[in-house]
């Protein structure tokens, strides 16, 4: 990784774009609102080479993944879920009703489930049974009445047993065999197999982020989620090879994450760097890491004001920080999905199993929002009610502003009530 001065950092950070091959997605989802199932069986074909008779994954294909699954990948999944599951009730405890009362109008705010959610999985190529826990646990703890979950079939028109078993452990109602932009906008639109859902959820590559962004205007979505990205600061008391290792965990991902050094000891940075480089030529998946951090990764040295200054402008998905004092470092960061504290809390534990979540924020919308919680499954439901003697007091000041507006019905339609 190059080594470079904070103040030339920011330059370097590339924006992913979440709208490449619009046009393709476009068609994709145009073919789908035309011809439905058809064309998901053309597009499942096209781009992940199954042939499918049909979507839906069988009770039988679900009792058989269980028994291909081995005891220890099942209860990894009951530990992942049971954290996850602890960490997101504390917080839906915290989200009761409220009444209140103001000039005789009593207002009611509460907390209500979403009716029917999509959760996305990645997959065809690769296997994430995280990200059905990550997903689907929160939104059965909302409440939600119709947890759809989409994932791509291999060649064969399968899904990875683990994949399988972990969505139906969280508590699935309907897990469909399809991938990629056309598995979103299926559950944007609905066809006579894929049911329409209010809010689609969940990590995935280029075409199924595209495919959220153009279906937002049809359901909501949680967030347009790129490439992992991830920031490290450390000082001279960083172990340079955990740091290295931590690079490593995120890189691993795929060739475009994103994942970067902040220090405030030139030395240091020598030191991760050569340890990066020592470890490459023998981890697994190097190509994939070597063309990450060629191509996006760096090692930025400064201050420590200039360094936190730095990882709030990146604002970037995991913030982790291995220095001194790291709990007084963490207050001035305020912009990532996920901040990481000490050099025993790396970004691939939380990944799975500390109980936070690993769906978050990337592209800089660390700014605005943390990870996928139980907030995302529910919405405010507002009730309000008035009364004459309220009416009688706010006429004057309503009359005022709906005159001001030009809009006189919204004042008459209060005076015939008095």
């Amino acid at each position: 990784m190059k080594i470079i001065p904070v103040s030339k950092a920011l330059t370097l950070v590339k924006k992913t774009d979440n709208k490449q091959n619009i046009k393709l997605v476009q068609y994709i989802k145009d073919e789908i609102t035309k011809n439905g199932d058809s064309a998901l069986l053309k597009f499942e074909k096209k781009f992940n080479g199954s042939r499918l008779k049909n979507f839906l994954v069988s009770k039988k294909e679900i009792q058989d993944a269980y028994k291909l699954v081995s005891r220890d990948q099942l209860n990894a999944i009951l530990y992942a879920k049971k954290n996850l599951l602890k960490s997101e009730s504390i917080l839906k405890k915290q989200l009761g009703k409220i009444s209140f009362n103001i000039d005789g109008t009593k207002i009611t705010k509460s907390f209500e489930p979403l009716d029917i959610v999509g959760c996305y999985v990645p997959g065809g190529l690769a296997r994430y049974p995280s990200s059905a826990i990550m997903s689907i646990v929160p939104a059965k703890l909302a409440g939600v009445r119709k947890i759809v979950v989409a994932t791509p079939p291999n060649k064969q028109g399968k899904i990875e047993p683990i994949v399988l078993v972990a969505a139906d452990t969280c508590g699935a109602d309907l897990i469909f065999k399809i991938g990629g932009a056309q598995a979103i906008s299926a559950m944007a639109i609905g066809t006579k197999s894929i049911p329409q859902v209010d809010k689609i959820v969940g990590p995935g590559g280029s075409f199924a982020t595209t495919a959220k962004y153009l279906v937002s205007d049809i359901t909501a979505i949680d967030m347009l989620a790129g490439p992992t990205e991830l920031v490290v600061l450390v000082d001279n008391s960083t172990d340079p090879k955990l740091a290295a290792l931590d690079i490593f965990s995120q890189a691993e991902h795929s060739s475009d994450t994103k994942c970067y050094v902040i220090t405030t000891s030139y030395d240091v940075a020598k030191k991760i760097s050569i340890e990066i480089t020592k470890l490459i030529s023998f981890i697994p998946r190097k190509e994939i890491i070597r063309t990450s951090l060629q191509n996006n990764g760096f090692i930025a040295v400064g201050n420590l004001q200039a360094a936190i200054s730095l990882a709030n402008k990146i604002a970037p998905e995991h913030i982790q920080i291995m220095m001194k004092n790291p709990n007084k470092i963490a207050q001035k960061i305020k912009s990532a999905g996920l901040v990481l504290i000490g050099p025993n809390t790396p970004s691939a534990a939380s990944d799975y199993l500390l109980g936070t979540n690993h769906i978050l924020p990337t592209n800089r919308f660390g700014r605005i929002r943390g990870s996928l919680s139980v907030i995302d499954f529910l919405k405010i439901q507002t009730v309000v009610h008035s009364s004459k003697p309220t009416l009688q007091k706010i006429s004057k000041h309503l009359k005022t502003l709906t005159d001001s507006e030009n809009l006189p019905n919204h004042y008459r339609a209060v005076r015939e009530r008095l």
